[in-house]
């Protein structure tokens, strides 16, 4: 999908799968394609990512019609004006606890290339010149906005942080999610499903999509029957350990 196919898919509640990307290799995408991933997500949070780097591998996705996804390394609406000029297409803002770091972030994604005071007045409620909202509706018609959704004090907080109105997604950050409830890792746990769907039954009452990065096929299954709509599904990195550890254990039994 390019961008406004993934921005289309997202309003219209359609299901969408994304993986997470690690390798800078410039043979990878090309096996990315062929997953049949709709998205990538590249991670420059938690992965060690350079911004050159980013931008060639945003570049080429895009240019091979899977839109790219960037998180950005906090939630910082500069931040996400960098993955955007680097040619990302949408960006996940981590561990956002707060309305007004929404309301910011969405302001740096779609009315690029306003910041500071005039975006603050704006946000406030100033009136935005006929000329110039028509300008920064086209020019960012078709970008991104997710949100990572991952600790108790952005649960509180959802019911606003779904109003905001440039809000595309939230997805879930599994991880940090289960530390905040005090529960870390414990993925089956009853109060990390009653979270998960907590944030997914709230986001598609609000219209918003929802989502989560994960690796469990029957939980993704599980939760998509409350309306989860976006997948992000394990990782390059992972799917290879998981993929070469299991045949290399077939290979040594079979050969004792």
């Amino acid at each position: 999908m390019n961008a406004a196919e993934l921005l289309t898919a997202l309003s219209d509640g359609k299901r969408v799968y994304g993986t997470l990307v690690t390798s800078t290799s410039p043979l990878w995408p090309e096996a990315v394609r062929k997953t049949g991933v709709d998205f990538v997500f590249i991670d420059t949070e938690h992965i060690p990512i350079g911004r050159g780097e980013c931008s060639l591998m945003c570049q080429v996705y895009k240019a091979m019609g899977l839109a790219p996804i960037v998180r950005i390394p906090y939630p910082d609406p500069h931040q996400a004006s960098i993955a955007l000029d680097g040619g990302a297409v949408g960006v996940i803002a981590p561990y956002v606890e707060t309305v007004e770091q929404a309301k910011a972030l969405g302001a740096a994604v779609k009315m690029r290339p306003l910041k500071g005071e005039r975006v603050r007045k704006i946000l406030d409620g100033e009136e935005c010149e006929q000329e110039l909202a028509a300008y920064l509706a086209r020019r960012n018609a078709d970008n991104i906005l997710m949100l990572n959704i991952e600790s108790r004090p952005a649960l509180d907080a959802l019911d606003d942080i779904l109003r905001v109105p440039q809000l595309d997604a939230v997805v879930i950050g599994p991880h940090d999610l289960s530390c905040s409830l005090g529960i870390p890792e414990q993925y089956r746990h009853p109060a990390f499903d009653s979270a998960v769907r907590q944030i997914v039954r709230k986001a598609r009452n609000a219209g918003v999509a929802a989502g989560i990065h994960y690796w469990e096929i029957d939980q993704i299954v599980q939760w998509a029957g409350e309306g989860l709509s976006v997948v992000i599904y394990s990782s390059d990195v992972r799917s290879f350990a998981e993929s070469i550890s299991r045949d290399l254990s077939r290979i040594k039994e079979a050969l004792g």
